[in-house]
């Protein structure tokens, strides 16, 4: 038997994280983009040392290895990129996330078109979401609207399936006859007349 359980009993218990769901989002984002931009530039390092064996011919990679420049964003950029992604719903991050990445993949960009497209995303998911909330703003005012039931309709129309007020042609004759009860299979619907 394991005594670890009951050593466990004065730990603290596990804390919720006191960032906000839009704090989380931004620096998920921001993370995500990072990342995506060291990727790229890793894989612009790899094409340029390839494209320098292939003009030489020899590889001198492993004899020392120069520093590579890292490319950063500026700081009005990055402000910038981070006021789009705190505009950006939670359950957006991981749509937008998959996006980049596809985008990423399909399209090799150089490091310095990396932002660039990282921006383009997050105006397609908040124009997602600006659409979105269009269509659920038009189902709410459709839902709580008012709409006019039967029994609005009952009050104006009058259902009479016996009675009948068809003129014919030989109505002379009628006027004399006694009147007779409606046969026919449909209920005659007539407005209430107003006095």
């Amino acid at each position: 038997m394991s005594l670890i359980p009951w050593l466990r009993w004065n730990e603290a218990p596990p804390r919720l994280s006191s960032r906000s769901p839009a704090q989380m989002v931004l620096e998920t984002l921001m993370v995500e983009l990072e990342g995506q931009m060291r990727e790229a530039e890793r894989q612009q390092w790899e094409r340029s040392n390839a494209v320098r064996k292939i003009c030489t011919g020899v590889d001198y990679s492993w004899l020392a290895r120069a520093p590579r420049p890292t490319y950063d964003l500026s700081p009005g950029e990055r402000l910038q990129l981070e006021d789009v992604c705190a505009k950006i719903h939670p359950s957006y991050c991981g749509p937008a996330i998959l996006r980049f990445r596809q985008l990423m993949a399909e399209q090799e960009p150089e490091v310095q078109e990396v932002s660039r497209l990282f921006r383009s995303v997050l105006q397609e998911v908040l124009e997602r979401m600006k659409q979105e909330e269009e269509a659920h703003k038009l189902t709410r005012q459709w839902s709580l609207r008012p709409r006019s039931s039967l029994a609005t309709f009952r009050s104006r129309a009058r259902i009479t399936p016996f009675a009948s007020d068809i003129r014919t042609i030989s109505q002379d004759v009628e006027r004399d006859a006694p009147p007779l009860h409606r046969t026919w299979s449909m209920p005659e619907f007539r407005a209430q007349k107003e006095d």
